[in-house]
């Protein structure tokens, strides 16, 4: 059987093949937004999977740390011990803070605030790339490797200048921005202290100093045997906390944190695809229109409408199935060039493939319609 779709793609190659590179291109931008998404949600798992903490203890009536601020004082850390069930506590803090690069480049990350001397590992021995983690004080960093700074480089904070002595990998806050970890005593000064003019202002008014020893969570680890529903729902009774566990602060990140733009993202992603249908279907309506005059010969001499309108379809699904291979090719050529990370799963390139083909078979309709109106007195009287 005479295939007319492959000949009339014959006829026209080029012309067929920039059009679906240019429809490609389109769905090449999708599959980067729905890599977006992705790319937001593993972001906002890392740091609480590299922490690994059972329970997040934070401000009452709060959605710290992350969702909302949260003030709590260091020596809870020591009363949380006492609880049975208990096997481990941290104070951390987080505080975004901008740091210059040689080049007086500003750069935004985060400051996690980590006692070095802890017993609770907050930077895991995968994620250090070369260096150490902290062991001082004051005045060490940790940095990822996404700042661009290099082990051993001096960096100024504040009043203080700090040596990185580690660099990390992948590590990024629930925001995407690049983490550096400084002792828990210089991000308190760092975060909590005031400024000397602020200092003499308040003695001035009798006001008292601002205290320095506070945190924004404290995190612990469960002994086994515990669950850490239930001794997160001993401490909340007994002193006036709010306790969330790994799952619920999971949650928290989710909905949120990045559940408004992720629906901002998908209604983005639905916006392009049915628009890459609709030019799919105009696309298809004008290759139609181009040749009606072919078209009403093949049915003037006897060629039925089946055959025709297969020859439509065929060739609206080939224009969708090329252009997603262009699509995809499209979008792991670029996405590492954008500022945040972009995760592109094959999963999601299976489903919008799916979509698209279901798009271009209602967009060939156009062109059914059309073919199904064509006269074929017309190729006589042309």
């Amino acid at each position: 059987m005479i295939n007319l779709a492959n000949k009339d793609i014959r006829h026209t190659l080029s012309k067929f093949i920039v059009t679906a590179m240019g429809v490609g291109m389109l769905l090449g931008i999708v599959l980067i937004m729905i890599g977006v998404y992705r790319g937001m949600v593993d972001d906002a798992r890392i740091l609480l999977s590299d922490i690994q903490a059972d329970l997040w203890v934070v401000q009452q009536h709060t959605l710290g740390p992350f969702a909302e601020s949260s003030r709590l004082h260091q020596d809870l850390q020591d009363t949380l011990k006492s609880f049975d069930g208990i096997a481990q506590t941290a104070a951390l803090t987080f505080q975004n803070i901008q740091l210059f690069n040689r080049q007086n480049q500003a750069i935004r990350v985060l400051a996690v605030g980590v006692d070095p001397l802890g017993d609770f590992q907050i930077i895991p021995p995968h994620r250090l790339k070369a260096g150490r983690v902290l062991q001082a004080q004051h005045f060490e960093m940790v940095v990822t490797d996404k700042t661009g700074f290099q082990l051993g480089e001096r960096l100024s904070l504040g009043r203080d200048t700090y040596t990185v002595v580690g660099v990390t990998e992948g590590t990024v806050s629930s925001g995407g921005d690049p983490l550096v970890y400084i002792s828990l005593k210089d991000a308190q000064n760092v975060q909590f202290s005031y400024s000397n003019p602020r200092i003499r202002n308040d003695r001035a008014r009798g006001q008292p100093t601002q205290a320095t020893q506070l945190v924004n969570t404290v995190v612990a680890k469960v002994r086994p045997g515990y669950l850490p529903e239930k001794v997160g729902a001993h401490m909340n009774e007994w002193k006036h906390l709010t306790t969330y566990t790994h799952e619920q602060q999971t949650t928290i990140l989710s909905k949120n944190l990045i559940e408004r733009s992720s629906k901002q993202i998908g209604l983005f992603t639905a916006i392009l695809v049915l628009v890459s249908g609709i030019i799919i279907g105009l696309i298809i309506y004008t290759m139609t229109l181009e040749k009606m005059k072919e078209i009403s010969i093949m049915k003037l001499i006897g060629i039925p409408n089946r055959m025709v309108v297969q020859m439509i379809m065929q060739e609206t699904l080939m224009l969708g199935s090329i252009a997603f291979v262009f699509g995809n090719v499209f979008a792991h050529l670029i996405y590492i060039q954008f500022p945040k990370r972009v995760v592109l799963l094959w999963p999601d390139s299976i489903a919008l493939f799916f979509v698209i083909l279901f798009a271009s078979f209602l967009a060939s309709l156009f062109g059914v319609y059309k073919v199904m109106k064509a006269d074929p007195a017309a190729a006589i009287g042309g």
